[in-house]
């Protein structure tokens, strides 16, 4: 692990955010999102241009059309031209809100592509200080704020900056007295509306950050329903999560007051424009200062001015909110991938002669950040800690080699390190000292792709994916076919599974693997690892959940597949490694003793214990 990673400080993921909380986003870090999107917005920019255009000549000609009126004279065409450009504008408005609309839509989309890459190459390390739902949230909710920054008149402002600007031209040209009466009232309206941005963005940010603790709290009672409802803790998990849901809640009504406040100073400002205009106006058309037709004109402009200026308080809010998800989603893309940290690492290339894998005087702590999140969630759970919740060494000068082609087993007391030995190997994280080698190479140096490519790793828990048995098989190995599919099925004594169903290996396994059985699931996990027949195998309580019979064809279908491979085992049953090549013993993380069964059970007592409580000598 990069010293980045491992001294990077920060709050922990299950502190309740304050008012000022959350990560903080600028406008400057929006704009690539938005300016992806470029050549559509120039276009819809051109739109707004001609629509702004056909909108500031209306108050002209109807100010010509009250002219004509007034002195008697035909109107001609300027009906007709009248309605041409009322029509006009409205074509162009139409297709211009269908083209913001679409592009909100596809800056959403390139947001979740950009956060989903992020996160699925993230270190191992991030995860562990991580709520999952809070990283789904993210990349459901958070993003869909984005939406609303073009819907709601970032580039519709372009035309309405144009038609602002010429209703004010055309209105000083009007009344100048009459403008300088309205600017005061405008003004106050607009710093009234900045002033509330900030306090929407706050709001914002600590809503969608409650949002995404909801979503971890929902996501962690559905995956444990069955152990909740058998526990008697359903009424316990539904006020927990309620709780989440409501404080959800309030951060939201925090919004909608910020936001409420904005429609009705758009209208105050209107209302009171207008009555300015009325009174001062039409004082002035008494004194003859102003022509009757010239106030009518010039409260059409009046009403355009304040279009724009609506709008534009609309943005100033959906932008506050934006930027207050925003800072959630830049977290994220801010954090460095496992990718960037293996810049300039080289492709494995085996030395004559060494040992398939060496451990030198390793030494590893888990990140602060990670151990302060397991715990919670392991309290929470009211589960026992384990060694990933400690802030002390986990492996404390751990030496051993794994020869080629040998078949070495790990074995120990629970916490002994034996299962951070595997995540180290598949560089999930690195020592805090020391070196690893493979095939004689600084595991560091090594392309993490290529060096997991080279090992097939079966977990304690092994996971199985929702879909079909054929997904979760060719995880690893795409291509495979479905006669090699069933081929390793039989070999690990779950041809059973695919007979009893006409789909076969498409039959569907449902979410988590709940229509398998507990042995069913670790026989498929290892079925995924042979199927992909890499050079190094690691299995980490391989055979846990499996019974005797099952026990032993697993054993017999690993012996077949492990001749000319490396074998990795770890066990806490001794009968299944006490034919292994060499085993090595490790308590509280440090290599007590390394040989064969008989050279153990002679010089170790620890190991000789074990053997003892499973009558084994």
């Amino acid at each position: 692990m990069s010293d980045v990673s491992e001294t990077r400080s920060r709050r922990s993921p299950f502190a309740r955010p304050t008012k000022d909380d959350g990560p903080r986003a600028t406008l400057k870090q929006l704009l690539p999102f938005v300016f992806e999107h470029k050549r559509t917005l120039v276009w819809v920019s051109v739109l707004s241009v001609l629509a702004a255009v056909a909108t500031l000549v209306q108050p002209l000609l109807i100010g010509q059309v009250i002219e004509r009126v007034q002195a008697g004279e035909a109107l001609g065409l300027l009906v007709w031209a009248l309605v041409g450009f009322v029509v006009v504008s409205s074509a162009i408005s139409a297709y211009q809100h269908f083209l913001l609309q679409r592009t909100g839509t596809a800056v959403v989309l390139s947001s979740r592509r950009r956060l989903i890459a992020r996160i699925l190459h993230l270190p191992i390390s991030e995860f562990d200080a991580r709520r999952t739902g809070d990283l789904v949230s993210r990349v459901g909710t958070d993003t869909t704020m984005l939406y609303a920054v073009l819907t709601q008149g970032l580039a519709d402002s372009v035309g309405g900056v144009l038609i602002f600007v010429g209703a004010l031209i055309a209105m000083l040209l009007i009344d100048p007295i009459l403008l300088c009466a309205i600017v005061g009232v405008l003004g106050l309206s607009v710093l009234a509306v900045v002033s509330l941005s900030g306090r929407m963005r706050r709001a914002t940010a600590r809503q969608q950050t409650l949002v995404g603790e909801l979503t971890s709290g929902i996501e962690r009672a559905i995956g444990a329903v069955r152990t909740i409802r058998a526990a008697g803790a359903t009424a316990r998990e539904e006020r927990a999560v309620t709780t989440k849901a409501t404080e959800a809640y309030d951060a939201g009504v925090e919004v909608a007051k910020a936001s409420a406040l904005v429609v009705p100073i758009a209208g105050v400002a209107l209302q009171a424009s207008m009555l300015v205009v009325l009174g001062v106006g039409g004082m002035r058309v008494a004194s003859g200062a102003v022509a009757v037709s010239s106030l009518v004109t010039f409260v059409m402009f009046l009403l355009l001015l304040v279009m724009p200026l609506g709008q534009a308080f609309g943005a100033i809010a959906s932008v506050g909110q934006a930027l207050g998800a925003l800072g959630r989603i830049q977290e994220v893309l801010d954090l460095p991938t496992e990718d960037a940290q293996d810049q300039g690492a080289r492709p494995v290339a085996p030395v004559a002669g060494a040992p398939a894998i060496a451990f030198r005087d390793v030494r590893f702590r888990y990140p602060e950040a990670a151990v302060a999140a397991r715990a919670q969630a392991e309290s929470e759970a009211h589960v026992p800690l384990d060694e990933t919740t400690t802030t002390d060494d986990v492996l404390r000068g751990v030496t051993f080699e794994v020869p080629r082609g040998s078949r070495v087993a790990l074995v120990g007391p629970s916490g002994a390190g034996k299962s951070t030995i595997l995540a180290l190997l598949e560089r999930f994280y690195d020592p805090t000292a020391g070196v690893i080698e493979l095939d004689g190479q600084d595991a560091r140096e090594l392309s993490r792709d290529d060096l997991r490519s080279r090992f097939g790793y079966v977990e304690q828990d092994a996971p199985t994916l929702a879909g079909t048995i054929a997904d979760n098989l060719r995880l690893a190995s795409p291509d495979a076919t479905a006669a090699d599919c069933e081929r390793v099925l039989r070999a690990v004594n779950l041809g059973s599974v695919i007979d009893r169903s006409p789909l076969g290996i498409d039959t569907p396994v449902g979410e988590d693997g709940v229509m398998l059985s507990g042995g069913e699931r670790q026989r498929l996990a290892i079925a995924r690892a042979l199927l992909a027949a890499p050079p190094i195998l690691l299995l980490d309580e391989s055979t846990s959940s499996l019974d005797g019979l099952n026990e032993q064809l697993m054993r017999d279908a690993i012996d077949a597949v492990a001749e000319g491979r490396t074998l990795i085992v770890i066990a806490h049953r001794l009968s299944t490694v006490i034919d292994s090549d060499r085993i090595v013993v490790l308590e509280k993380g440090q290599v007590v003793g390394q040989g064969t069964h008989g050279e153990l059970v002679a010089s170790t007592p620890l190991y000789r214990d074990l053997a003892r409580h499973q009558l084994l000598v």
